[in-house]
C-alpha cells in the first residue's frame, strides 16, 4: 500500500519546510509572531495537506487536499515576496526559495491533474 511517504512531492515539501525554517531564523525577533510565524505555518501546511489527502479513503478528497496545498503555496509565495521587499531575505536566497516553491507547485499540479483525470474531473 502506497502512502504519502512514497510521493516525491511530499519528500520535496518536507525538505522545503526545513529550508524555510532555516531561512527565517535570521528574521527580526519582532516578527516571530508576525511574518515569520505566517511563513512557517504556510510552509508546514504544504506537506501536511499532501499527507492528509493521501491518507483519505477517497481520491476526490485527495484532490481537494491538493487544492488546499496549492493555496498554501500561493500564500507562501506572497509572504516570501513581502519578506524580500522588507529586506528580510536577500535576492539570492529569495530566488532559491522561489525556485523550490515553483517546483513543488508544478509537482502538485501534475499530481492533481493525474488524479482528476482518473476521476474524469475537467481541469
Amino acid at each position: 500500500m502506497r502512502t504519502h511517504h512514497d510521493l516525491d512531492v511530499w519528500k520535496n515539501a518536507i525538505q522545503f519546510v526545513t529550508l524555510i525554517y532555516k531561512s527565517t531564523e535570521s528574521f527580526p525577533k519582532s516578527e516571530i509572531y508576525g511574518i515569520t510565524n505566517q511563513i512557517r505555518r504556510s510552509a508546514v501546511s504544504i506537506p501536511s495537506n499532501i499527507a492528509e489527502g493521501a491518507a483519505r479513503t477517497s481520491t476526490k478528497e485527495f484532490s481537494h487536499f491538493l487544492s488546499i496545498t496549492l493555496g498554501s503555496l500561493a500564500e507562501l509565495e506572497t509572504q516570501l515576496i513581502i519578506s524580500k521587499n522588507l529586506d528580510y531575505l536577500n535576492e539570492i536566497h529569495f530566488e532559491k526559495l522561489l525556485t523550490d516553491l515553483v517546483i513543488i507547485r508544478k509537482m502538485t499540479v501534475g499530481l492533481k491533474k493525474s488524479i482528476d483525470k482518473n476521476l474524469n474531473i475537467p481541469n
